[in-house]
């Protein structure tokens, strides 16, 4: 079952990925710090459709670090874009 589950979320988490890449291709529109964001999104929302209801395996608690991690890199590229379109002399 827990083979299953963590299957299902590599699984996932990959074809988002996949799918997020192509779409930013097709549009025309692929960067580092888009490609970082839509698949930060795709990835927290495969770990919310694949957690399971009464047990949490130990593969699933070490995720936490990651997510973290995820949202400071995110928080990082949005203190970058928001410095990026603020005019010269207000910071």
């Amino acid at each position: 079952m827990a083979t299953r589950r963590r299957q299902q979320f590599v699984v996932g988490t990959l074809a988002w990925q996949l799918a997020a890449a192509l779409c930013l291709v097709a549009l025309g529109a692929l960067s580092y710090e888009l490609f970082f964001v839509v698949s930060l999104v795709g990835f927290l929302v495969v770990v919310e459709l694949t957690a399971p209801f009464n047990v949490r395996p130990r593969w699933r608690s070490r995720l936490k670090w990651l997510i973290g991690l995820g949202l400071l890199v995110f928080g990082y590229i949005v203190v970058r874009r928001v410095l990026a379109i603020l005019p010269e002399g207000v910071v």
